[in-house]
């Protein structure tokens, strides 16, 4: 069965959507998710504001963005990715135009309330659940080709931002970003996305997942939230403290920066051996291996043994692959039929966890130390590798269900 519509079907290559979707994640996550760690401190110098107040900003957007994404899920599952991923460029500009003017704190958190509609309704989430909604079934491997763009965001932005800052200053480096989402990023929605949703011509019940499970399966769904989402927290706790976290273990500012870098390159490595390989295997390998390797680069960041860069690799690889298991996983367990508004569902969760959780970190750091910290962190590692195991179980009871019945 064809999940393409008739009336757009081969209008847009894969290729060409995959790669459409690609760039605009690259600029989305670069103009708003990893935006503050290269402005910040100018913005907080130059205005006086509170830093904590200004790198707090970006969780308020976060917690806004997990609030709409039930309903961001909803409207993709109804009425296709293009109009909602257009309002999340639009979003996304209008924000970065009110924080190139602000003249306050109070406007500068609006503007990042508004960029949390164009998070909510463009990041990973809203793309793999536009693919989802194309390709149905057969979507995994334009999933998988998606992060591998995304792994780019901070590798390619943060030079940019850094030279747009030294070159315009923070209220110039918004109002770039601001012309890209409106001038480049929302005409390539609207252009290359095709209009409508696929007809779906098998009754729902008909559509069965890969895995034969039944579709909605509660303890099933709950399991897979509660990992996505302790993935997040420690992906967005180590993305803000791992430059204190290496300092503290001797290292110079330089160096811990050099030393982060083997981060994006390990992401980006690891998604291409599984783009390799994923016909091979079932994603909820590719789950337990991203747990798995985050275990390992927590708990030898933990051991304060001297191999940094094994520590690095391990964990950016990890990283890289729960992004490619967030967004294929759903996918083979639930099917086809509803995947956008699940995806929605399960993106509330994890968005709001990554809202707090370097403000918790922060608390940790303060109160505990590194070492505290990263002990934490190292139990959140080991009961997401518990969680996993409950998934492989529930699936499995759930196939010998559907065998038997």
């Amino acid at each position: 069965m064809s999940l393409l519509p008739s009336s757009t079907a081969g209008v847009r290559s894969r290729g060409t959507i995959v790669t459409a979707l690609g760039l605009t994640q690259i600029m989305a996550w670069g103009s708003s998710y990893y935006l503050p760690a290269v402005i910040a401190p100018a913005v907080s110098a130059e205005t006086g504001w509170s830093f904590p107040w200004v790198i707090g900003s970006l969780s308020l957007g976060l917690l806004v963005a997990g609030l709409i994404s039930p309903h961001v899920g909803a409207a993709i599952e109804r009425h296709g990715g293009r109009v909602t991923l257009a309002f999340s460029a639009l979003c996304l500009g209008f924000g970065q135009l009110v924080l190139s003017v602000s003249a306050s704190l109070a406007v500068f958190v609006i503007g990042w309330l508004i960029m949390g509609f164009g998070m909510g309704a463009g990041l990973y989430d809203a793309a793999f659940g536009t693919l989802g909604r194309l390709y149905g079934r057969n979507a995994r491997s334009t999933i998988t080709s998606l992060t591998l763009f995304g792994g780019f965001a901070s590798t390619m932005c943060w030079p940019i931002s850094a030279f747009l800052l030294d070159t315009f200053g923070w209220r110039g480096v918004c109002l770039v970003y601001a012309a890209i989402q409106l001038c480049m990023a929302l005409p390539v929605y609207l252009l290359i996305l095709p209009r409508g949703v696929p007809a779906e011509t098998t009754p729902a019940a008909a559509i069965e997942p890969e895995t034969g499970l039944a579709p909605r399966t509660l303890p099933l769904m709950a399991t897979l939230a509660a990992s996505i989402t302790l993935s997040a927290v420690i992906s967005s706790t180590l993305s803000v403290h791992l430059l204190t976290i290496l300092q503290s273990a001797g290292l110079a500012l330089g160096a811990a920066v050099g030393l982060g870098a083997l981060v994006g390159p390990s992401q980006v490595g690891a998604r291409a051996v599984e783009m390799a390989i994923a016909r091979y295997h079932h994603p909820i390998w590719t789950k337990l291996a991203s747990v798995t390797f985050v275990v390992i680069g927590v708990a030898t960041l933990w051991t304060d043994l001297p191999v940094l860069p094994v520590a690095l690799i391990f964990y950016g690889a990890g990283i890289g692959l729960e992004s490619i298991a967030r967004g294929t996983l759903p996918l083979a367990l639930f099917g086809a039929t509803g995947y956008a508004k699940l995806m929605g569902r399960l993106a509330m969760p994890s968005l709001i966890a990554q809202a707090a959780a370097p403000s918790v970190g922060a608390l940790l750091l303060q109160h505990t130390g590194e070492r505290g910290l990263l002990t934490a962190l190292l139990g959140l590692a080991l009961i997401n590798i518990a969680l996993v195991g409950a998934l492989f179980a529930l699936q499995r009871g759930a196939m010998r269900r559907a065998r038997t019945s």
